[in-house]
């Protein structure tokens, strides 16, 4: 701020290009993205609890589906991995802070104008967007709402905001390492998130095209998507689905960083395998490209497309698979405790891996006609999402705020947390594979009376899970209002072995100077 010191109160938050406040700020924001994300679930849920029109009209239980997948995509999951990676990629590489930090308080400040104008449009006349979080063309485009334009400029400002992150972590990470740090000696959060920035920027250019693509068909008189005027609606799936499948890696690729850091500590044990994980890491990503139009299996696409995307599509399970083991073996006659962020840990590898089956069974082409848009795939992106990104996330605040705030939380409420989330989350989604592959349709406001008694129990579940993040909320305030003072030594073994949350990974050369009171 010049010569007038430093700024007070809410300018101190505006003008900072401090890493560990623009990480808190990233995290603030994220979960008041999924309390809302999540009010828009449950407003889905209760819809469901019964068949028959009850609480909202079909129109804005289509505005809430859209709504509730971009909030938590966008809102949630990527700005609190962003949040994670600006608080400990300098700590775990010995770097002062970001490499661009003006460009970092940017990159956040764009967002809560973004997401202010994304829920603005549940308000505007014609209602928000109410083709799904795909927003598939032409029902995006010739049969949308006037609000579309709003979301689409939305969408822009969410990718900006993305790719200069990225920037930002890719020039951190290649040139601010402390000396000695060679690649292969990080932390692997940091890999994971090196890879992450990479997807990032290659695919978030492509979903800018897809939105101005739109944007030319519904102002500008062209047929990008229109069939009519020469254009074709399968484009639109290619297109999206090249940006889109990487993006669902983008948000399970920081949660193996973070699952690696917090295995190893509570099993007193260096990770095991810590190469073969760079390179399975690698690999996912890598695979990721070349997948995509395994979501685009029932339009018709010829048999030899099925046949490869079929095969890349199974391909992936064989790194994931890598990934598992290691995780398991690092945990093999390990010293184990359990603390709270290694229960979600643990329920993140049991419960990915649930999902990563259901997945296998997606990408068997002729299955997947049966199983394409019903409620197996929800449940299935669900199992992977929500114990994976939403689980680690919640596993790396426990594991870590003790370093960002000095104090200690009660492990007694976080493990209640913790086992209220764990219910919910399976109560809620476990059902929805049984109503899929018994013929229930996705994005419906009614349903047939045989899926009455599954739903029940869906929304039951998610009402349970929904209001255990407010007592995650609650937690969270009340460690950092006080509590018992964290040591130096957070975690400590009960072998006498020393881990502390600065150095979770055994691959430090150096060790963390202690944050600045």
């Amino acid at each position: 701020m010049g010569d007038h010191g430093p700024a007070k109160g809410f300018g101190r938050w505006l003008y900072t290009t401090n890493h560990k406040d623009i990480g808190t700020m990233y995290l603030w924001f994220s979960f008041a993205m999924f309390l809302m994300g999540g009010v828009f679930a449950l407003v889905i849920r209760a819809e469901l609890f019964q068949p028959g029109l009850q609480l909202v009209e079909p129109e804005f239980f289509n505005q809430m589906t859209t709504m509730h997948g971009l909030v938590m995509v966008f809102g949630a999951v990527m700005p609190a991995f962003v949040g994670l990676a600006n608080w400990l990629i300098p700590m775990m590489i010995g770097a002062p802070d970001m490499a661009l930090p003006r460009m970092n308080n940017w990159s956040f400040w764009i967002l809560p104008f973004a997401f202010a104008m994304l829920t603005s449009t549940l308000f505007m006349e014609g209602g928000g967007p109410n083709f799904g979080w795909t927003f598939y063309a032409p029902l995006s485009t010739t049969y949308a709402p006037p609000s579309v334009t709003y979301f689409i400029f939305a969408v822009h400002i969410m990718g900006a905001s993305s790719i200069m992150g990225s920037i930002n972590i890719i020039a951190t990470i290649l040139n601010m390492r402390a000396p000695g740090m060679t690649l292969m000696k990080m932390p692997l959060f940091v890999w994971t998130w090196l890879i992450t920035a990479y997807l990032l920027i290659a695919v978030m250019p492509v979903l800018a095209g897809c939105v101005t693509m739109m944007l030319m068909d519904i102002h500008f008189g062209t047929s990008f998507f229109s069939a009519a005027g020469g254009g074709d609606p399968v484009l639109f799936q290619h297109v999206f689905w090249f940006f889109g499948h990487p993006e669902v890696y983008i948000m399970i690729l920081p949660a193996f960083g973070i699952v690696s850091a917090i295995i190893p500590t509570f099993a007193r044990k260096p990770l095991f395998g810590y190469a073969s994980m760079v390179y399975a890491t690698a690999s996912i990503a890598f695979l990721s490209f070349i997948v995509w139009a395994h979501h685009m299996f029932t339009v018709g696409m010829p048999i030899a497309g099925e046949l490869f995307f079929m095969y890349a599509t199974m391909l992936i399970a064989v790194p994931t698979g890598v990934k598992v083991f290691n995780w398991v073996t690092t945990m093999f006659r390990g010293s184990m405790t359990f603390e709270t962020p290694m229960l979600f840990a643990i329920a993140f590898v049991i419960l990915f891996s649930i999902g990563g089956f259901s997945g296998l069974m997606l990408a068997i082409a002729p299955a997947d006609f049966q199983y394409h848009d019903t409620y197996f795939v929800v449940a299935h992106f669900h199992y992977v999402l929500v114990p994976g990104a939403i689980f680690s996330i919640m596993a790396a605040v426990y594991y870590w705020l003790p370093k960002w705030c000095g104090n200690m939380y009660d492990e007694r409420l976080g493990k209640a947390h913790f086992w209220l989330s764990f219910i919910g989350l399976n109560v809620t989604f476990f059902p929805m594979h049984f109503v899929g592959l018994a013929g229930m349709p996705r994005r419906i406001p009614d349903y047939a009376l045989q899926f009455a008694d599954f739903n029940q129990i869906a929304s039951m579940g998610a009402f349970l899970f929904g209001f255990s993040q407010v007592f995650f909320l609650f937690i969270v305030i009340k460690t950092i209002r006080g509590g018992a003072q964290a040591t130096d030594e957070v975690w400590e073994s009960p072998e006498g072995l020393e881990w502390t949350v600065a150095s979770p990974a055994p691959y430090h050369t150096f060790t963390t100077p202690p944050a600045v009171k």
